[in-house]
């Protein structure tokens, strides 16, 4: 397999600093949901959720996201209040005890500003700036990054890639707009969301087009339905197969992955990066 040496980009998020190019970045899940596909209900109060997130920082995160509503299908819809009362305290207490840089996972701009408010560096959009009108002049306005994530209602494609591809094209149109400079847009594919399980295992195994937009791109497929279709089995048994969905996406030039289980995909991560980025010297 030929080793792949891509730029280093370095994103500024909010006076703390990204680097993409040299490694895979781990990005942590931490769900302060009673209702998340996975781990709902596990991280509610809030110093287990602090703890959880200090634990996968020492585990090797290099980003935690945080969220407070859950994305799973047929989940019940909160308010804005509600999500901001179980993330604040959260927020408060990670920017007090950690340097390590925080996301946010929402889809609303009333909360994505007053976590920014609250010392959040980057946000990351499930509807890729296409949900709220007002998000993309939110995450200018605070120069926060964010991942722009492709999403859609119903499955039907007229072509699955091009169609992605356009969609990223008008996220990104909207963010430029709104005066966000490239080097702080990440892309995530949307692993789950507005495709079918095959359609999921497609993309999966057919990231280019979206690689060659020229962002980092994001890889969030860590314990998702579609392995438990594959493999037969819950969330929570579903590391390894996220492991191989890993290695698949660092092989194809993906940048960062979104995981529950930072240890072990940082260990598949730091194998594959030696093997396609040539950056073990032993």
């Amino acid at each position: 397999m030929n080793q792949v040496k891509r730029p280093v980009i370095t994103m500024n998020c909010r006076n703390r600093q990204l680097a993409f190019g040299e490694k895979t970045l781990i990005m942590g899940i931490l769900n302060v949901t009673p209702d998340s596909f996975s781990d709902g209900g596990d991280f509610t109060d809030v110093d287990r959720a602090v703890a959880h997130a200090l634990a996968m920082i020492e585990e090797g995160a290099d980003v935690i996201d945080l969220g407070g509503e859950s994305s799973r299908p047929g989940h019940v819809q909160i308010t804005a209040e509600e999500e901001l009362g179980r993330i604040l305290p959260v927020i408060d207490r990670l920017t007090a005890e950690t340097g390590t840089i925080l996301s946010l996972d929402t889809i609303r701009s009333e909360v994505a500003e007053q976590a920014l408010q609250h010392g959040i560096h980057m946000i990351n959009d499930i509807w890729g700036l296409q949900g709220d009108p007002a998000m993309a002049q939110v995450c200018a306005r605070y120069q926060a990054p964010v991942v722009i994530m492709h999403n859609q209602d119903g499955t039907d494609y007229d072509d699955l890639m091009a169609d992605m591809v356009r969609f990223f094209k008008k996220s990104l149109a909207i963010a430029h707009q709104a005066g966000i400079p490239d080097d702080q847009i990440i892309l995530d594919p949307g692993i789950g969301f507005g495709k079918t399980p095959e359609q999921n295992v497609y993309v999966m195994g057919h990231l280019e087009p979206i690689i060659e937009l020229g962002y980092p791109v994001l890889l969030a497929t860590s314990r998702k339905s579609t392995l438990g279709k594959i493999l037969d089995l819950p969330p929570k048994e579903r590391m390894e197969g996220t492991l191989a969905t890993t290695v698949l996406g660092i092989a194809q030039g993906a940048d960062m992955v979104r995981v529950h289980d930072v240890k072990e995909n940082l260990r598949a991560a730091k194998v594959t990066d030696a093997i396609i980025r040539g950056n073990w010297h032993g």
